[in-house]
């Protein structure tokens, strides 16, 4: 399994916001995590990539800890250095596209390879130019993000998750923050990595993108997965009241 998240907790003060969660995601799989506002979802991605830590539960991506290591059956905390090191393999875009304004798009996507894979700034420059192009902005490499509208912004992050050649990527609702008109070039680029077979969780509210890119589709409520299945079957007949209560609601 390229992600496993086994019996997994967070709780900020008494709030149980993950309640046990439990799921697997193959190499080369795509998953979409549906679910009502508060339900966990992004929270979730959170600790996978280890910006918040859990409270109990493991997380492992292509089998190594993600923040810890296990000493004694517990659960040691590692180094920020450790830390930052395993996170490469993890790629995250945000519903905010949070590019570095006083860069150029291609000083954005070549700068984390340069900074922390000790990359050469030529051969860094070069991945930029050739994954500028594959989300279709390989004509705005030498422009700032201010001159880019929201959806190139998007493709930009993407590009710039994908310089660090992770092994998983995950999306938090990456187009909740665009335009109607803009949503359809971040899914196409999505779609595309999807069909390069690149392992990702996705947090969307589209539907229909959820029923056609994704192998597994898992509805989260109130902290835990509570069904994961393939798309035909869960928009078919959710195994959840809650899932199907969510579904009447949006289709």
């Amino acid at each position: 399994m390229m992600l496993e998240v086994v019996d997994v907790w967070k709780a900020y003060g008494a709030l149980d916001v993950l309640r046990g969660v439990d799921f697997r995601i193959g190499a080369g799989e795509v998953a979409c995590l549906l679910g009502r506002s508060g339900s966990g979802k992004t929270t979730l991605l959170r600790c996978i990539n280890h910006l918040e830590q859990v409270d109990a539960g493991v997380i492992t991506v292509d089998g190594d800890l993600v923040g810890y290591r296990i000493a004694d059956d517990r659960l040691i905390p590692l180094p920020e250095r450790q830390i930052a090191l395993r996170r490469r393999d993890v790629g995250m875009v945000f519903q905010q596209f949070n590019l570095f304004p006083h860069l150029t798009v291609l000083e954005n996507v070549a700068y984390a390879p340069v900074a922390t894979r000790r990359m050469s700034r030529p051969d860094a420059n070069a991945r930029a130019h050739e994954l500028l192009a594959k989300v279709g902005l390989a004509e705005k490499a030498r422009v700032y993000p201010a001159q880019l509208s929201g959806g190139q912004q998007q493709r930009v992050a993407i590009a710039r998750a994908l310089a660090m050649r992770p092994k998983l990527m995950l999306f938090d609702e990456p187009t909740s923050a665009l335009d109607p008109d803009l949503v359809r070039d971040v899914l196409d680029v999505i779609r595309g990595l999807a069909a390069d077979k690149m392992t990702m969780l996705i947090v969307t509210h589209e539907l229909g993108f959820a029923r056609e890119v994704a192998d597994t589709v898992a509805f989260m409520a109130h902290g835990k997965i509570v069904e994961a299945t393939a798309p035909a079957e869960f928009f078919r007949k959710p195994r959840t009241s809650a899932a199907g209560r969510f579904l009447e609601r949006r289709l």
